[in-house]
């Protein structure tokens, strides 16, 4: 059965402080475009009539609302970020917009927590779609791709239920 493939332009900002060259240490930010690979996770015969597991509506519904409204123009910070600590004291509404990672906003850690991400909410919405691969193209000329199980690669926290495995809306915890 074929699969769904869209894709997702956003702008985002973040830093790295944990070992990136000096330049990634300043808040800095990118144009970027996730582009995902749903699959059925039952595929059959396209039945002769609506020939589609699920309309490209309905699967990128959700996706794109959380894309539009909680990634674009956001700004990604690891949870050990002395800036989010700030924002927290000092701007509290636009904490809310942040982005909290385990450790720091790489671009291959984004397409683990998004992959999730995206599986909750597929999940959700009754399983008949998964996310096979997510894609991010940082740069023109830099895209990481993941294909897998996120849950092998995300590095580990103390919370049972992380916001990258919710299917609700949710940026951090």
């Amino acid at each position: 059965m074929p699969d769904l493939v869209f894709t997702r332009r956003f702008s985002m900002g973040h830093r790295l402080i944990h070992g990136a060259s000096e330049s990634c240490a300043l808040p800095h930010g990118h144009n970027e475009f996730v582009t995902v690979r749903l699959e059925p996770t039952n595929p059959t015969r396209l039945d002769g009539h609506g020939n589609m597991p699920v309309s490209f509506q309905r699967a990128k519904q959700t996706w794109h609302r959380f894309v539009d409204e909680r990634l674009d123009h956001a700004l990604q910070l690891a949870g050990d970020d002395p800036l989010l600590a700030w924002f927290k004291a000092h701007e509290p509404t636009r904490a809310a917009r942040i982005v909290v990672t385990p450790g720091d906003p790489t671009t291959e850690l984004m397409v683990c927590l998004l992959m999730a991400k995206i599986n909750a909410f597929l999940l959700a919405e009754g399983g008949v779609l998964r996310c096979s691969e997510l894609s991010i193209e940082e740069t023109p000329t830099n895209t990481v791709s993941f294909a897998g199980n996120p849950a092998d690669f995300i590095p580990y926290t103390s919370l049972q239920q992380n916001w990258w495995n919710r299917a609700d809306m949710s940026i951090a915890d």
